[in-house]
């Protein structure tokens, strides 16, 4: 099957609190690696305090398992402590994987 689907969500840290989104996100990959459907799971930083996360499914099934899962979960548990604003998520359509 090819990925079709994905989520990608940005995040803002709170000023100060840049490594511990950091790091939340790094112990993330130990939580979606039990995540069947998610086929890829990508943590990154774009500036000091903007980080994101870009995840690929082959089913819509498998993006709404992920988006009913753990890491949402915990974002709305330490969110609040971390974040300066909501996440901005959006679903996309994957047109073209190399």
């Amino acid at each position: 099957m090819a990925l079709k689907f994905g989520v990608l969500a940005l995040v803002e840290a709170k000023p100060g609190k840049e490594q511990d989104v950091w790091d939340f996100l790094e112990g993330g990959r130990a939580i979606v690696a039990d995540e069947p459907g998610t086929r890829t799971w990508y943590a990154f930083r774009i500036d000091e305090r903007t980080f994101g996360i870009f995840d690929t499914f082959e089913t819509e099934e498998g993006r709404q398992a992920h988006l009913n899962g753990a890491i949402p979960v915990a974002l709305g548990a330490h969110g609040p402590t971390l974040l300066a604003k909501d996440p901005d998520i959006r679903l996309i359509e994957i047109i073209a994987v190399k």
